[in-house]
């Protein structure tokens, strides 16, 4: 039970930079998991449209919860490639969340990223390094790159993108140090409750 500990290691403006600099860390997990979780906030017909050719399959929902005329909970259930812009209009902002084969969809995912918050996980495990009291753990080691934010669960929107390391569910600091600088940059506050 519990959550990792998330170190923020870089944050810019550029998204595909932040991407890049995910991937490169993304590369000294040890082991990585088969699925990918992808996380998008759609505010506009275009983002919307862009994403679900992305990911037509994709689940989409109400940012915020709904209800019908009895009460009960309405869940988003049209057809985007059927549905009028107008129509579609109504029913904004939505988010996304799926998980997907890893390596599949993600460099698409990043290039239709609109102006809401976005987020790629990858789970995984860091390389255990007995001489330096390293030790991954398959259920908290990860990267996640958060797309307009700088918080790991998503809580507040800001115009740049910020890269996280997972380590472990206690924390890490000297592993997260020497992540951030494989990319070149230092971590960059305190560790966040992650996933």
């Amino acid at each position: 039970m519990g959550n990792s500990a998330a170190y923020p290691v870089l944050r810019t403006t550029d998204a595909t930079m932040a991407y890049t600099q995910a991937k490169r860390l993304y590369a000294l997990l040890a082991k990585h998991d088969d699925e990918v979780r992808l996380f998008a906030e759609l505010r506009t017909v275009a983002d919307l449209r862009q994403m679900t050719s992305i990911l037509p399959e994709a689940n989409l929902d109400y940012t915020e919860m709904r209800t019908g005329p009895a009460g009960e909970y309405v869940w988003f259930d049209l057809d985007v490639t059927a549905t009028d812009d107008a129509t579609l209009e109504q029913h904004l902002p939505l988010v996304l969340m799926e998980d997907v084969p890893r390596g599949s969809v993600e460099e698409r995912f990043v290039s239709a990223l609109g102006q809401g918050m976005a987020a790629i996980d990858w789970h995984g495990m860091w390389p255990d390094e007995p001489e330096a009291d390293h030790y991954g753990s398959a259920k908290y080691d990860g990267v996640q790159v958060v797309f307009h934010g700088d918080d790991v669960q998503w809580d507040r929107w800001t115009d740049h993108h910020t890269v996280f390391v997972h380590v472990g569910k206690f924390g890490d600091l000297s592993r997260a140090q020497i992540l951030a600088a494989h990319i070149g940059s230092e971590v960059l506050g305190e560790p966040q409750i992650g996933w």
